[in-house]
């Protein structure tokens, strides 16, 4: 990442984490009383813990399914789960979410739920694509060499599609990032919650207060997952610039 880059980055980081604070430290705008920052910190934590656990969901599913659907013996199932994965994501959000918690109940859960679902897709498109790429010829080196397909799969595929795999993962974690907000017309707290009360009485700082810790912690994960990315990918597929 250039100079040029990182200033972008922290001067935009530090315009939203300003406004928080400024809209914290405000108080209140006529007789509407802002969050406190207590309250404020709790809802990020409540936030992240949505995103993370949604998340974590989406990788422990979606990786396997992505995988799967390389092998010779699985490819016929293939479309028809990336055709399920594409349902989920054409639905708008707003209703998926109330949908959700038509059916689990208003909270949580149902937000974790309408999270997960976001965020698989990107994981298994990526995962799938990651390892069909991979040029055949080292393949067939690395069997040639005597390695069994566990080894191969351990010691080629997955090192070679990883890149491929944390970019899904990266994309998957900023959209849910900007969605759990929305989870919080269900009841299900984080930042939400406070972007829902400001649309309410229509008072903008509220709207602010919740808005900006939330494209904040977007912009801070992306960062995050950007620099797992670099260092998973292998040496000889590095693009310096």
């Amino acid at each position: 990442m250039r100079f040029g880059k990182k200033g972008i980055f922290y001067t935009i980081l530090i315009i939203l984490v300003g406004l928080t604070i400024w809209m914290t430290v405000k108080g209140e705008v006529g007789i509407f009383k802002l969050a406190p920052a207590s309250k404020v910190f709790s809802a990020i934590v409540r936030h992240l813990q949505i995103v993370v656990v949604a998340e974590v969901l989406a990788i422990i599913v979606g990786i396997p399914i992505g995988f799967l659907g390389t092998r010779h013996s699985f490819r016929f199932i293939s479309p028809v789960l990336m055709g399920i994965a594409n349902v989920g994501q054409t639905i708008p959000t707003l209703a998926f979410i109330g949908i959700a918690g038509a059916l689990l109940g208003m909270g949580y859960n149902a937000a974790v739920i309408a999270l997960f679902v976001y965020a698989i897709l990107p994981i298994i498109r990526n995962t799938n694509a990651g390892i069909s790429t991979i040029n055949p010829a080292i393949l067939e080196a690395a069997k040639g060499m005597g390695m069994s397909p566990m080894q191969v799969t351990a010691r080629v595929e997955i090192p070679l599609a990883m890149p491929v795999i944390i970019a899904g993962i990266r994309t998957s974690t900023v959209l849910n990032v900007g969605t759990a907000a929305v989870a919080g017309m269900i009841g299900a707290g984080g930042l939400g919650e406070l972007i829902v009360t400001g649309i309410a009485v229509r008072v903008t700082e509220l709207i602010i207060q919740g808005a900006a810790p939330t494209a904040a912690l977007a912009i801070i994960l992306d960062a995050l997952l950007n620099k797992a990315r670099d260092a998973a990918t292998p040496r000889g597929l590095e693009i310096r610039e």
